[in-house]
C-alpha cells in the first residue's frame, strides 16, 4: 500500500509564502504536517502567528544544498514547495534529488546576473527526477500556473483546435504609494525591463521593452492600458498546446509606474551588474530593492481588484469561437482572509491546490513537468474552493477590439 502523503515543507516566508502556509494550515485533513523555513527565522515566526493552526518552523539558507538536505531529512516531507526566490530553484531541486523528495515551485529558475526567463535550466533535470522516481512540478503559481491550466482546460474541454492565446494580467488596485512593486521588487523590475517577446508561426519575435500597447477590457475592471512583455509560461505552452499559431502576454502598468520606471532606468538604478561605490561593489537593483516598500507591507490599505485570465481563439465543431477564462480577486477580501494583497494571494493559493493534487494522486509521474501537462479539471475545482473561482465567457471581436487589432 502506498504511503499517505500529508507532509509538506514550504521554503520561503515572503508575502506569497505566507499565503501558502496559512492556506495549508486551514486544511489539516490534507496537510497534517506543515513546516515553514526561511533564511530569516523572524519571517517564519511572523507567518506562524497568522496561521489558524500550529505549524513548525526552521531557519535555512536555501542556497546551501547540504543545509537544505539536512532540513529535508529532519522534516521528511512528501513535497517541498519552493516559495523562495527564482535564483534558488536549482539548489533546492538539487537538495530534493539528494534527499529523495518531490518538488514544486511557482516561477522558473533565473540566473542572478542575467534577466533570463527560461526553462532551459530546469527541463534538463527531467531524467534525474525520472530516474529517482520523483516528481518536479514547475510554475504552479497564477501566471505561470493557473493561466497554463486554463489553457489546458480549454484544449481538453472547450476547443477542437486552438490558434491564438493572449494571457492578460491586470492589477487595478491602489496601494497609495508613489512607487512600489506587488511582488519581489528585484524580480518584478527584471521582468519588466527585459526585452519583450512573443511566439508566432513557429518562431520567437523580440521587441523593445513596453513598446507594444493596447487596451484590454478586463472583467469587473474595464479597459486598461496593457503592455506586451515576455512571461515564462509562453515557453511551455508553445510545447503543450497543439497547433498553436501565436501566444502573447499582456500586463497593465499605470502611468505613474511607467514614469518612475523610465527615470530609474535612465539613471541606471535597474542595472543588475555591480558598480563600485567607495571601493565596494554594489548592484543598483539590489540597493533599489532595499529602498522600496516590501510587498507584504502594501496589503493593509490596498483597494481594488486583480483580473487575470486567458483569451483563446480557435474552433469547435468546425466553428470559429473565442473564449475567456479568468479570475477576479479583491485586495480587501484577501487581506481580510490572510493579511495579504491579491497579487500575493493569487500566487500563494495555487501551490496549495497543486500540492493537494499531488497528495491525492491526481498529478503524478516521475520527471519534470509544467502544470498544463497534468489533468486540469480536478485542480480547477480545488482552486476555486480555496478562494480563486473562475469563469468562462464568450468573447466577440467587438469585446476586445483593441487587443485583436494589434498586429504582431
Amino acid at each position: 500500500m502506498d504511503k499517505v502523503k500529508d507532509n509538506v515543507l514550504i521554503i520561503g516566508a515572503g508575502a506569497a509564502g505566507s499565503v501558502v502556509a496559512q492556506k495549508c494550515a486551514m486544511d489539516r485533513d490534507t496537510f497534517k504536517h506543515i513546516h515553514l523555513a526561511s533564511r530569516r527565522i523572524e519571517s517564519c515566526e511572523k507567518v506562524a502567528k497568522l496561521c489558524k493552526t500550529p505549524i513548525e518552523i526552521s531557519q535555512v539558507d536555501a542556497d546551501n544544498v547540504d543545509e537544505t538536505v539536512a532540513l529535508i531529512e529532519k522534516v521528511k516531507p512528501d513535497l517541498v514547495i519552493n516559495m523562495a526566490l527564482p535564483y534558488q530553484d536549482l539548489p533546492i531541486m538539487d537538495a530534493c534529488l539528494k534527499a529523495g523528495v518531490s518538488y514544486m515551485d511557482t516561477a522558473n529558475y533565473e540566473p542572478k546576473d542575467e534577466a533570463k526567463f527560461t526553462y532551459k535550466y530546469q527541463w534538463p533535470y527531467h531524467d534525474k527526477f525520472k530516474e529517482a522516481g520523483l516528481t518536479a512540478i514547475l510554475g504552479c503559481g497564477f501566471d505561470p500556473g493557473v493561466t497554463n491550466i486554463y489553457c489546458a482546460y480549454a484544449q481538453e474541454h472547450l476547443f477542437d483546435e486552438i490558434d491564438y492565446i493572449d494571457i492578460v494580467d491586470c492589477n487595478a488596485g491602489d496601494h497609495g504609494k508613489s512607487f512600489a512593486t506587488n511582488f519581489n521588487p528585484e524580480i518584478n523590475l527584471r521582468e519588466v525591463t527585459q526585452r519583450g517577446k512573443y511566439w508566432k508561426n513557429g518562431e520567437w519575435i523580440e521587441v523593445d521593452p513596453l513598446s507594444i500597447r493596447c487596451d484590454v477590457d478586463y472583467p469587473e475592471v474595464g479597459p486598461r492600458a496593457s503592455y506586451l512583455i515576455y512571461h515564462e509560461e509562453e515557453e511551455s505552452l508553445v510545447q503543450n498546446i497543439k497547433g498553436l499559431k501565436q501566444i502573447r502576454f499582456w500586463m497593465t502598468f499605470g502611468e505613474n509606474y511607467i514614469k518612475h520606471l523610465d527615470v530609474l532606468q535612465s539613471v541606471g538604478m535597474t542595472r543588475i551588474d555591480p558598480v563600485m561605490y567607495k571601493g565596494n561593489p554594489v548592484i543598483p537593483m539590489e540597493f533599489l530593492k532595499e529602498l522600496l516598500p516590501p510587498p507584504s507591507s502594501l496589503a493593509e490599505n490596498y483597494t481594488g481588484k486583480t483580473s487575470i485570465g486567458v483569451i483563446i481563439r480557435g474552433r469547435k465543431n468546425g466553428k470559429s469561437i473565442c473564449k475567456m477564462i479568468y479570475n477576479v480577486s479583491d485586495h480587501a477580501d484577501t487581506f481580510k482572509e490572510v493579511s495579504a494583497q491579491a497579487v500575493s494571494y493569487t500566487t500563494g493559493v495555487p501551490p496549495v491546490s497543486g500540492a493537494t493534487m499531488f497528495f491525492m494522486g491526481e498529478w503524478e509521474g516521475a520527471g519534470v513537468f509544467n502544470v498544463e501537462q497534468f489533468p486540469s479539471r480536478p485542480f480547477l475545482v480545488d482552486v476555486a474552493e480555496r478562494g480563486l473561482p473562475w469563469q468562462v465567457i464568450d468573447v466577440s471581436q467587438a469585446d476586445q477590439a483593441s487587443l485583436f487589432a494589434v498586429t504582431t
